[in-house]
């Protein structure tokens, strides 16, 4: 876990493709979902122990920046690939060391229809990191290998995935959802993710982002008697939140970090109260030893039978569909513009959906009236922007979170005029190293018959071996110069980031230029593009 940022029908289905699984004569009809084959907790220690071993031969530690990351990553591609996975490497140019992320996909089902599975493989540098998050990590691989060794009948595409670099701030999987187009992105309708399953003082925590994801783990632990709690401390800091800003609808499961379990989690769950739920976080002592084994094989199976619900079972019960009227629209900044919101049942019976929007610019709001409709029903929605909105086009998602199923449709908000849309130089750049003097990309602004505005956008995206030499000005037509960037000791390699500036008082038109300077010797580099959006 990154430390920056803080049933539906188909159960029958279920069982008649894999079998039928007798639940104990004690327990009440809803453990029948429990058709999911178990997932063999001998098998998820012996992943940790290869992790382990890993780690031992490389310092101690599965960090990104190492070789213990990128000996896990080949660890569970060969395991993936024997068992029949397609499997990607995906180089990340913006994690540590440029490592990998990890995509294994099951070659089965409807690939317009894709649940994902996701975890990061990383560790922080103090420790071998076998809780966070070799836990999350070996569990997806044995429910990948379990999936493959079963073999079910597919209704839906799974995905599975190995991140880099969430330790530096969820690195890895943000880069892989900026590289996906926006058709990729829509087929993806659900992100599960796995991120410390097996603490030592545990808890049992559901993501509640999306009700009706949530409601799938809670009715397995429902089944066999566990809480849960929604979980709050992992909010925005694994890599769910890369996915979730993207507007594509998460969950997950967890077990704590370093918050303290209080008096009601303890008489709820056992452990220690007044103690953290990981009292390893972080720390050399995250090994083998820290993992217990009843979180570790309740949360695996939780896993399993989610997978099996959303993937394998036949669609059915009750279902809708979710489009918008128009599907795009343009504004200037400071006005507003309406959308209608339409639902349709598509099978079973109507259920209440709760309507969210992200995905918006900066200054812009969105408002739904009403908010929630039953399936059938229509709202309507208001986008209003501010006189400081940058122009350009948004994809904004609109999320249609029902109580039984989840959608997603996608507006094309326009801002201004075509003239006042981003400019993109895409002209490689070489950036001489220190003491050579300053270099320049020049973005021409034309047509724009205003100033720039109070939040001008500048993409930025360096290839470097050693960021923190770079000094970085937004030269405005008129020569006045705007710091993006000033030089630093972050020996972190490459740079993908977006500044903002308030050059309000700049008009619009013009030659602006991007000027990069190599403060420090020994490292070199390149400006391989940027995008200008005043």
């Amino acid at each position: 876990m990154n430390w920056k940022t803080r049933l539906g029908a188909g159960v029958t289905a279920l069982a008649a493709v894999l079998g039928a699984v007798t639940a104990p004569a004690a327990t009440a009809a809803p453990v029948t979902a429990l058709a999911a084959p178990d997932i063999s907790l001998a098998n998820i220690k012996t992943h940790l122990n290869q992790l382990q071993a890993i780690a031992n031969n490389n310092g101690g530690t599965r960090s990104a920046r190492g070789g213990g990351y990128a000996a896990s990553v080949s660890y569970v591609e060969n395991l993936l690939k024997n068992a029949g996975y397609t499997t990607t490497r995906q180089t990340c140019t913006s994690c540590l060391g440029q490592s990998q992320n990890l995509i294994a996909e099951w070659p089965q089902g409807d690939a317009s229809q894709v649940i994902m599975l996701g975890a990061h493989l990383d560790s922080v540098s103090a420790g071998p990191g076998i809780n966070d998050n070799g836990s999350g990590s070996a569990s997806i691989l044995e429910v990948a290998l379990t999936l493959a060794r079963t073999n079910p009948a597919m209704a839906k595409r799974v995905r599975f995935a190995w991140w880099a670099d969430e330790e530096s701030g969820l690195v890895g999987s943000k880069y892989y959802v900026g590289t996906l187009s926006g058709t990729e992105r829509a087929k993806i309708k659900t992100y599960l993710n796995f991120d410390m399953i097996g603490s030592k003082n545990w808890g049992y925590f559901v993501y509640d982002d999306v009700a009706s994801i949530k409601a799938i783990f809670d009715e397995y632990f429902a089944a066999i008697g566990i809480p849960t709690e929604g979980d709050s401390e992992g909010d925005g800091r694994s890599d769910h939140a890369s996915f979730k800003n993207a507007g594509i609808p998460v969950g997950g499961l967890a077990t704590g970090a370093g918050d303290i379990k209080s008096s009601a989690q303890a008489q709820k769950w056992g452990g220690t109260a007044g103690a953290p739920f990981d009292n390893c976080y972080h720390r050399a002592c995250d090994t083998t030893s820290n993992i217990p084994d009843t979180p570790l094989e309740k949360n695996s199976d939780a896993i399993g039978y989610a997978l099996w619900k959303l993937a394998v079972a036949a669609p059915q019960g009750n279902d809708f569909s979710v489009s918008l009227n128009p599907a795009a629209g343009t504004v200037q900044p400071g006005q507003s513009l309406q959308v209608t919101v339409s639902t349709a049942t598509t099978s079973g019976s109507a259920q209440p959906i709760s309507l969210a929007a992200s995905g918006l610019p900066a200054g812009a709001t969105a408002a739904f009236s009403p908010a929630t409709v039953q399936s059938g029903g229509s709202s309507t929605l208001t986008i209003t922007t501010s006189s400081t909105t940058p122009t350009g086009t948004f994809p904004v998602t609109v999320t249609a979170d029902g109580a039984d199923a989840d959608h997603t449709a996608t507006y094309a908000l326009g801002v201004g005029s075509s003239s006042c849309a981003p400019v993109t130089n895409s002209t490689r750049l070489d950036i001489p190293d220190y003491p050579g003097a300053a270099v320049s990309s020049t973005a021409n602004v034309a047509g724009c018959a205003r100033n720039a505005s109070g939040t001008t956008k500048v993409e930025v995206h360096i290839t470097h071996t050693y960021r923190g030499d770079l000094v970085i000005d937004l030269v405005a037509p008129d020569g006045s110069a705007y710091r993006l960037k000033s030089s630093s000791s972050d020996s972190t390699p490459n740079l993908d980031t977006t500044y903002t500036v308030n050059a309000a008082s700049e008009a619009a038109n013009g030659a602006w230029r991007l000027q990069i300077r190599d403060a420090g010797p020994a490292d070199t580099g390149y400006l391989s593009s940027w995008t200008l959006t005043v």
